[in-house]
């Protein structure tokens, strides 16, 4: 951004230092960064006395910055959205939190019916204007032989809350539309309010099967408020459940792909190798989903080398099974017709939407934060991006298996060359002037983004999480078109996203 303030991931600016644009300047400036190939990663709002100051985050990949702007509205300003497709649910968002509107804005549907948030500039008539929830005007194909299909918000099994309402031509899907926000919990106002108390809860819950990856995000924001610097030990355990996290996730979801299209062999090794994997997860920290290891500072366990040694054994065995039950998958003709050219989307609608992680890949985009923004062990260990082609299930499929195969060898190679040094330090206090934080992690779907705003005291006056399920949910919808409707639960999960990293 030309007019921004330029820091790397994990980077920190005094609040005074991020510029103050003009709202012209602010839009010129986001949209012409776009052109040149940069990606919106954050844009949201936070009340400064009677205005909204409005805080845009570019990550501009080949330069390995990032940059950060803003601008003060009140009652209205000229929407992104026309011109730039991937802001189009942030300011959704912001429309519904603040009641600014982005004029111009296509569809200013709910994104999380939640009731209007209260600042001292907002309108009367708005100020805690809401949706009920689930009510809301769904776009509409006209027609001699189309019809509805509505499934949900409540589904078979145990799942999450979610709407979906097909317009179809036959079995033709012509349009998909996603509503979510059933399970909104304000979970950024409760780290605003919480004061600290019980924000890591927050972050560790924030999306059940991400909590090493939202948990890293938060606590890396704080060590870089605080100027805390991690032992290489630290760094190396953080990376291993990272990876962990990732694995368990990517092969239950290569099994559950194989449900889908009744494949039961693999379906069935998977679903018992992700729990060996979330197993590993537990022998670290006593939790098979992470809680409770990482707080700002390190860690709170640490890898002593009969644990290290226990640890590499599950692992070798793991990958054998791994190996075994998907080459199931990639042998059987009549998986792989079920799997090539379902939900396809090409890298140009990729890109402009702003997908990420492992959906943005599959269409061939290089998007991965341990390679372009890289922190912690990753600035040291390298490991190789995994690129589809196509775009469509089977492309999703296989980066899934090579991220496995790659984080495999990753986690191996840690445990055989764990670094000396005190798994956890204590940190500092914030410093008194207000700052702005931005901390970027790699989680298992894809970019995680925690964007925090300080007031003296150790307290936040605002917190944003971006859940890269925030970026990709319309990803899925737009890769429902022109497909049948009997394959939405193949395309569903070969994104697997999450409603609660997007209602928070």
């Amino acid at each position: 951004m030309a007019a921004g303030r330029f820091l790397p991931n994990e980077g920190i600016v005094p609040l005074s230092d991020v510029p103050q644009l003009a709202v012209s300047e602010l839009r010129q400036c986001v949209l012409a960064d776009i052109d040149d190939g940069a990606r919106l990663v954050a844009l949201f709002g936070c009340p400064s006395n009677a205005t909204l100051r409005l805080f845009a985050v570019l990550a501009h990949q080949y330069l390995g910055q990032l940059s950060v702007a803003s601008t003060k509205v009140t009652g209205s300003y000229p929407a992104l959205t026309p011109e730039c497709p991937e802001a189009h649910l942030f300011e959704r968002e912001i429309y519904e939190q603040w009641g600014v509107e982005p004029t111009g804005h296509p569809w200013l549907k709910p994104v999380r019916f939640e009731s209007r948030r209260k600042w001292e500039g907002a309108r009367p008539h708005a100020a805690n204007q809401s949706a009920v929830c689930g009510e809301i005007d769904f776009f509409q194909v006209e027609g001699e032989e189309v019809h509805e299909v509505a499934v949900g918000p409540v589904h078979a099994g145990v799942i999450e809350p979610g709407h979906f309402r097909f317009q179809c031509h036959g079995e033709t899907v012509q349009h998909l539309e996603i509503s979510l926000g059933y399970q909104h919990r304000g979970i950024e106002d409760a780290v605003v309010r919480d004061s600290g108390k019980r924000t890591l809860h927050y972050m560790e819950t924030l999306a059940g099967d991400t909590t090493i990856g939202h948990t890293t995000a938060y606590c890396r924001n704080v060590e870089a408020l605080t100027g805390t610097d991690l032992s290489a030990r630290a760094e190396a355990i953080r990376g291993i459940a990272l990876e962990l996290e990732r694995m368990a996730n990517h092969i239950g979801d290569l099994g559950a792909l194989a449900g889908d299209i009744g494949f039961l062999p693999t379906l069935s090794y998977c679903g018992r190798i992700r729990g060996d994997l979330l197993n590993l997860t537990a022998l670290l920290c006593g939790n098979r989903f992470g809680r409770s290891l990482i707080h700002p500072g390190g860690v709170n366990y640490d890898v002593d080398e009969e644990i290290a040694e226990i640890m590499r054994e599950r692992l070798q065995s793991i990958w054998r099974d791994a190996k075994s039950a998907v080459d199931l998958l990639w042998r059987s003709s009549s998986v792989l017709a079920r799997f090539e050219g379902v939900g396809a989307l090409d890298s140009d609608t990729a890109q402009a939407i702003g997908l990420v992680g492992v959906a943005a890949r599959a269409c061939g985009l290089p998007r991965d934060v341990r390679q372009s923004f890289p922190y912690g062990i990753y600035k040291k260990a390298h490991i190789p991006m995994a690129i589809g082609q196509n775009g469509d299930v089977m492309a999703r499929a296989l980066v899934r298996w090579q991220e496995i195969e790659h984080s495999t060898a990753f986690v191996l190679d840690q445990l055989d060359s764990l670094p000396s040094g005190s798994p956890s330090v204590r940190i500092g206090k914030f410093p008194q002037e207000s700052h702005l934080a931005v901390s970027l992690v790699e989680g298992w779907r894809g970019e995680i983004c925690h964007v925090a705003l300080t007031r003296q005291a150790d307290h936040y006056q605002g917190y944003k999480v971006i859940d890269p399920s925030f970026h990709n949910w319309f990803g899925l919808a737009l890769a429902l078109r022109n497909q049948q409707i009997s394959d939405f639960p193949l395309c569903n999960k070969s994104f697997n996203l999450s409603y609660c990293g997007h209602d928070l």
